[in-house]
């Protein structure tokens, strides 16, 4: 008999054929992670499909999955997003040296199938060498695209051994990373790298250069020479080293900016020229395409008028290193008509949010950051300044406001007029503070936030609050999928209201709150359901902590003490609890203050 098969069998293979290369289509269009994630389970054959199309990755926690697992099962993907410690974590001040490291990602990276086809790395809070970054600007031939978010343990070497060996490099943006290159002074390995001058004098494709978080001067003459060969830079973001005369030289050299770190708008000790409100309002002018503005760090108030002229342009305007009053915002407000985007410090006070809340219509997010986050620190927005801009700026839908003073009635104001709010977190630097106007509790304006924001995902509480309130917030926060809270509630309460009514709830962050053992054991069949529990300075004891590692075999239960290496006995409250799902089980780079039970 023939091998030959039939034609039955033929129009089978074909078809075959045909549906897998439907699929593969169908799949290139569906972006969504969570989506693809549902794809992937439908069946082995999906579950092929969907990881050989996987263009990128997300990573929620670095030691959730295990790195060469995950570039076995997706093979071509072309960008990675990896995330390190949980967000509060890295604001409540985590012991240095915890983790997580990027090396054994790295390494898994360089030796896969991938490493031919990785183009971008985008990574939050986590720990990168200088033999990781050299590691990755060597081994990755597509690679051109890195974004550093709240990153350290790299320095200028690192950065210049990447930017030399990135041959296609595009995109390097460092943020608010901690770069310390101080043990090279103490330990006699040599200067500081000039990670500038390292770029190959051939290199002309930069679209993006971020360094605002970088502590040391830069080569002026290499940086303007990069940027002149550079017709494709889009984004720069300098460094406070850079002073005006040498910002303004630089803008020059590219004019087609549409972002703009500016580093300080004042000139440095040292430069003989003194620059004139013309000659820089003459520059920012050139400046057609710009609309995001960040930096103006030790800005000269007689500079301001200079960047009038672009502010009707601009989208987003980030004042967060400005110590800027409401008398020198207001002029330069009142030209920001299409703002979408603005964070400040606090020092604007009240009547600058009201000058937005007149002018801004548009605000879709806002953040106010103190400049002094002590209690004992002067007034300087409150629930006045919160009302202005929920009345002024209706399509608001992320919003972020430290302050003393606040009322149940403020966040009524919020909640009804801003119904479209997907973030709002919201810090009475005053642990157990309540309503200032009432005295009572906080309850009712946080409960409205939950009941009349439909879309809200994020949450974040502090004040006087009681159970009460997390019942509301179990009862109509069905769409809360991350929840922080510091020195809330009264009782165990807390977290059954909040584990078994936030269905869609993935990160939980909770400060110095007050839960027994029995409390966090009666809720412990919904830990399965969510990323990651984060406690700190929640006084479970380690009993407690031993007993939810004994139900919980699937998740990795980590118990952080601050720079102590003894082992606790069994009755001390633990200072950090970390408990998170995970694939690759027990981490092998725990330091000596981490015990993992």
């Amino acid at each position: 008999m023939s091998d030959v098969p039939g034609p039955s069998a033929a129009s089978a293979q074909f078809a075959n054929q045909v549906l897998e290369t439907v699929l593969e289509t169908v799949l290139q269009y569906i972006t969504s992670p969570r989506d693809r994630n549902a794809c992937s389970l439908v069946c082995r054959w999906w579950n092929r499909t969907e990881s050989l199309t996987r263009q990128h990755l997300t990573v929620g926690n670095l030691y959730s999955v295990n790195p060469t697992r995950a570039v076995t099962r997706f093979p071509y993907i072309q960008s990675l997003t990896l995330k390190g410690l949980p967000r509060s974590a890295a604001l409540w001040s985590v012991i240095p040296g915890w983790g997580p490291g990027f090396t054994a990602w790295a390494t898994a990276i360089v030796g896969g199938l991938c490493a031919a086809t990785v183009k971008k790395l985008v990574l939050k809070r986590a720990t990168v060498s200088n033999s990781d970054l050299e590691l990755i600007g060597r081994h990755l031939p597509s690679f051109r695209d890195l974004t550093l978010i709240n990153c350290d343990g790299f320095g200028t070497p690192g950065l210049g051994s990447f930017v030399e060996n990135c041959k296609q490099l595009r995109v390097l943006d460092l943020i608010k990373c901690h770069i310390d290159d101080c043990h090279i002074y103490y330990w006699g390995h040599g200067p500081l790298v000039d990670w500038i001058s390292k770029f190959p004098e051939t290199h002309n494709c930069l679209e993006s250069l971020s360094f605002e978080c970088v502590p040391y001067g830069v080569n002026i003459n290499s940086l303007e020479s990069l940027i002149a060969r550079s017709p494709n830079l889009r984004r720069l973001r300098v460094n406070p080293h850079i002073s005006i005369g040498q910002l303004c030289r630089l803008l020059l050299l590219a004019p087609q900016l549409t972002h703009l770190g500016t580093g300080v708008l004042f000139p440095h000790w040292n430069e003989n020229e003194e620059m004139e409100v013309k000659d820089v309002e003459a520059v920012f002018v050139s400046l057609k395409e710009l609309i995001y503005l960040s930096g103006l760090r030790d800005i000269k108030p007689e500079l301001l008028p200079a960047i009038l002229p672009i502010c009707v342009q601009l989208t987003t305007l980030n004042l967060s290193c400005t110590v800027i009053s409401a008398e020198h915002l207001k002029p330069v407000i009142r030209h920001c008509l299409n703002l979408q985007i603005f964070w400040s410090l606090d020092t604007i006070g009240d009547e600058g949010l009201k000058a937005i809340a007149a002018t801004c219509k548009g605000l879709q997010e806002i953040r106010i950051f103190p400049l002094d986050s002590t209690v004992e620190a002067e007034v300087l927005v409150s629930d006045h300044g919160l009302i202005c801009i929920s009345e002024g700026c209706r399509k608001l839908r992320s919003i972020v406001y430290f302050c003393q003073l606040m009322t149940n009635a403020a966040m009524k104001a919020m909640s009804v007029n801003c119904p479209d709010l997907t973030v709002f977190r919201l810090c009475i630097m005053d642990c157990h503070r309540p309503d200032h106007s009432t005295g009572d509790p906080m309850d009712e304006g946080f409960a409205a936030i939950v009941m009349n924001c439909k879309k809200l995902r994020c949450l974040a509480v502090s004040g006087l609050l009681t159970d009460q309130a997390f019942e509301l917030f179990g009862k109509y926060g069905k769409t809360i999928r991350t929840l922080s809270i510091a020195f809330g509630g009264n009782s165990d309460l807390v977290l059954k209201y909040v584990l078994e009514g936030c269905h869609n709830l993935q990160k939980l962050e909770i400060r110095n709150s007050h839960f027994s053992d029995a409390g966090i054991l009666a809720c412990i069949g919904h830990f399965y359901n969510i990323r990651f529990i984060w406690l700190d300075s929640c006084r479970i004891i380690l009993r407690g902590c031993r007993e939810v590692a004994r139900r919980l075999p699937n998740m990795v239960v980590e118990v952080i003490e601050d720079g102590c290496c003894h082992f606790l006995d069994d009755d001390e409250p633990v200072e950090k609890l970390f408990i998170y799902r995970s694939l690759a089980g027990v981490r092998d780079d725990a330091p000596q203050f981490v015990e993992i039970l």
